[in-house]
């Protein structure tokens, strides 16, 4: 007969392999508790709600108003424009800041930094997110409150990740919205920063007051990896992370933006848009360039294009908005008709343009 083989949990240096006896089942919750909890949690908050939420700062009610900004539900879409047209008087009191960058010229290590200081000066400052490929990653990592540790644990600071939408135009669209609310909501300065690639260098160009690209030094050319039209929009560029053996470097690059900046056309604003350096790692040269942003706000306040450009961009923004609910409608109630016309283009049935004038005549003799 084989030897009893002794259970390995009944062997003492297997003893943290035995399996203890479960927690006992908690005593159910008091049945009147339980419902209260599930009315508060069925609760719907109204108009006033929401704007005496916004107006008082709290930052729950802030939070699920731009939730319902951010949503496509028709009936939460009816709700946050009125919230937000009664917002609106409150609004626009703050200073606006885009924020563009190279990869790797550490973007997100700069915005804490600035945003820090910003909030050690008294402030109180919300960071937005457009990016478009939030879509595809369902909440892009990149978009995170996980980035920017330290300045997400500031009371006086308020980051909310990129909506997801899927185009450009409906992710600005709610970050603009979402602007106004924070700055009912208290907040007077607003960083906006683009987090995907392509066209979000525009989008929040076309909402803000000061448009920043930060670079890097030590990258072999200085003038690769941007864009002249990126170049053109900027306000102010930076050049990060000069601090250690990177400062000479950080320097020349500086000069040899400046040198670039002058062949440029002539800013509208009517200010020669400057080249900085900072160490957004050690903290050095940021009151610099908050100074220069002052600077800026106050020269283009006096010779009126600050208030022009602020106009500019409410009607931009109108006309986005109409081409934005135009092209949904259009292909939401032309849903079953595109399935049979990308079926004929791609087997080279009928042309592209034909097929296309086709779709645009029977959504608008549906739509008379």
């Amino acid at each position: 007969m084989s030897e009893c083989i002794e259970h390995p949990e009944n062997v003492p240096e297997y003893e943290g392999l035995k399996v203890n006896k479960g927690i006992e089942q908690p005593d159910p919750m008091n049945p009147n508790i339980a419902a209260r909890l599930k009315n508060i949690r069925r609760q719907t908050l109204t108009t006033d709600d929401y704007v005496e939420g916004i107006l008082k700062g709290n930052i729950n009610i802030l939070s699920q108003a731009i939730t319902l900004v951010e949503s496509a539900k028709p009936e939460h879409q009816a709700v946050a424009q009125e919230v937000i047209n009664r917002c609106l008087p409150s609004s626009g009191r703050s200073v606006r800041i885009g924020i563009t960058g190279v990869p790797g010229a550490g973007k997100s290590t700069f915005i804490e930094s600035f945003g820090k200081y910003l909030t050690g000066q008294g402030h109180k400052i919300a960071v937005l997110a457009i990016d478009p490929s939030s879509e595809r990653s369902k909440g892009s990592i990149l978009g995170d409150k996980t980035r920017m540790e330290e300045l997400a644990c500031d009371p006086h600071a308020y980051i909310r990740p990129s909506p997801s939408a899927g185009s450009l135009g409906g992710v600005a669209r709610k970050t603009r919205e979402a602007m106004i609310l924070c700055e009912t909501a208290g907040f007077d300065i607003i960083l906006i920063e683009t987090v995907g690639v392509g066209q979000s260098e525009t989008a929040v160009h076309s909402m803000v007051d000061f448009f920043l690209l930060v670079q890097i030094a030590g990258a072999g050319d200085e003038l690769q990896g941007i864009k002249r039209g990126i170049m053109e929009m900027a306000d102010s560029i930076i050049i990060n992370k000069a601090d250690g053996n990177n400062i000479q470097r950080a320097e020349l690059a500086k000069a040899q933006l400046q040198t670039a900046l002058h062949f440029f056309p002539p800013h509208e604003s009517g200010v020669m848009p400057k080249v900085m350096t900072c160490s957004a790692y050690e903290r050095t040269g940021i009151d610099a360039i908050w100074e220069n942003i002052l600077h800026y706000c106050s020269e283009t306040q006096q010779n009126g294009y600050f208030d022009v450009r602020r106009a500019e961009q409410s009607k931009y923004w109108m006309y986005e908005t109409i081409d934005e609910q135009l092209r949904n409608h259009f292909y939401q109630s032309q849903k079953e008709n595109l399935k049979i016309a990308e079926k004929q283009v791609m087997s080279n049935q009928v042309s592209s343009f034909a097929v296309a004038f086709e779709l645009l005549d029977n959504y608008f003799n549906t739509n008379k």
